[in-house]
């Protein structure tokens, strides 16, 4: 009942849906180019051979997925993958970082139509649905046709948990969608165990054996050029009020080192104009990426509100501050500049990470703390004692090399799904009719 409810609602908003996509596009949040694709028209033709379809929300999701991708694809050469996203900056990194062979569209607004007309047209052989996302139309539009369908690095915190018990039917109607779920740890396993998915295999988190972000080499040589032998540190990924905190510690720590330089990376950059104003607000010295610029002597910060270049920050700085974490977001992935040579820091707030930041802790390759002069101290003694920090570094890039059996994993569980896509033929055509999630009506679901 509350799923055809749902499909009934969503339907009757078509006339909105154009109202609202236009407001979205002109605050930057939609593609004008592509707009039919979040209508589920396609822009590429479906290619012959077996496809999977992989759906990511957003730049996180997407990149994790990225060596799952080249993985599948070296698995077979008539293999073709479909990737989908919701947001524009993670459409503008996918068309950068997709390997050939695969394909990046729009994920469709969740209407049965636009969830029809996208499964007639791109006919997948096998969905793999990454984290949390979850879409009744969609996923009852898979489950009707039989498509076969994994939840990989299946997210559910405990308060998702406590939401989703109140509706058991309907929640387990949904998660019949799938045949196999993937959790990302194994509270989240235990979380979908309770719902009723059909089948929970083993815990791995897919970013843990995510490729490090890459780097241009002749921009990763300018940059070095630039700092010299400079002092440096990077705050990654920061929120409202940590950059604040950066600019605090730069003055402070200025004085003790001398030439400090201090990377600023927020996590969105379209507030770069409003972080330069802050931190030139401060007293401090700004050089912005997105102008073209690099970290002149004369430069305490250097502004990096430019997309996808993490890879490049985290390649230069001995030192990085994982941001989300001293405000309450839930934090970012530590892994990253583990990977890359930085000795890690961040706040107590990365709840979001716990599966990562315990081994990183324990290894002793990267240190909690408590509040913004916690950081301070951190950073100044790190930076103060560049062996120290270098031994630091050495340890969690350790520990990153020891978790990345995940991927492996992963695959060998998803093998018998892999192993029954159709040779060389495109799946079969789409069926008509029926309600949605009749996968879960068959299975003794529904709500």
């Amino acid at each position: 009942m509350l799923w055809a409810l749902y499909r009934g609602l969503t339907t009757l908003a078509g006339p909105a849906v154009p109202l609202i996509l236009g407001r979205r596009t002109r605050a930057g949040k939609e593609d004008a180019a592509r707009r039919g694709e979040r209508l589920g028209l396609a822009a590429a033709p479906r290619p012959a051979g077996p496809l999977v379809w992989i759906h990511a929300a957003s730049v996180g999701e997407a990149l994790s997925v990225q060596r799952l991708i080249g993985r599948l694809l070296e698995r077979r050469d008539d293999l073709r993958v479909l990737l989908t996203t919701g947001t524009v900056t993670s459409a503008r990194l996918m068309a950068e970082r997709l390997p050939e062979r695969a394909i990046h569209q729009y994920v469709p607004i969740d209407r049965a139509p636009y969830a029809r007309r996208f499964l007639d047209h791109w006919r997948p052989d096998l969905v793999l649905w990454v984290e949390s996302e979850l879409w009744p139309n969609l996923l009852g539009e898979i489950a009707r046709r039989g498509i076969p369908a994994a939840l990989v690095n299946a997210r559910m915190s405990d308060r998702s948990f406590a939401r989703w018990r109140r509706l058991p039917r309907a929640v387990r109607q949904l998660l019949s969608a799938f045949d196999l779920v993937l959790p990302w740890n194994e509270r989240a396993g235990e979380h979908y165990r309770a719902l009723g998915a059909p089948a929970v295999g083993p815990a791995g988190n897919l970013k843990l054996s995510a490729a490090p972000p890459a780097a241009d080499p002749e921009a990763l040589a300018a940059l070095r050029a630039a700092i010299g032998d400079r002092p440096v540190w990077l705050a990654a990924s920061t929120h409202e009020g940590e950059e604040t905190i950066a600019a605090e510690i730069h003055r402070t720590l200025d004085k003790r080192l001398p030439g400090l330089l201090t990377i600023v990376a927020p996590r969105h950059p379209a507030r770069g104009e409003a972080v330069a104003a802050l931190l030139e607000a401060r007293g401090l010295t700004v050089a912005r990426r997105s102008a073209g610029a690099l970290p002149g002597p004369e430069a305490a910060v250097y502004l990096v509100d430019t997309l996808g270049e993490m890879g490049l920050l985290f390649r230069v700085a001995p030192v990085a501050f994982v941001g989300g974490s001293l405000v309450p977001h839930g934090g970012h992935n530590p892994i990253e500049p583990a990977q890359l040579g930085c000795a890690v820091l961040y706040g107590p707030h990365m709840e979001n990470f716990t599966e990562m930041t315990g081994p990183l802790e324990t290894g002793g390759g990267a240190r909690a703390v408590g509040a913004a002069a916690g950081l301070e101290a951190e950073i100044a003694g790190l930076l103060g004692d560049p062996a120290a920090a270098e031994a630091m570094a050495a340890r969690a890039g350790a520990v990153a090399r020891s978790l990345e059996g995940t991927l492996d994993r992963a695959l060998e569980t998803l093998a018998p799904l892999l192993d029954r896509l159709s040779e060389g033929a495109p799946a079969p055509p789409s069926v008509g009719g029926s309600e949605p999630l009749q996968r879960a009506t068959a299975t003794g679901g529904g709500a």
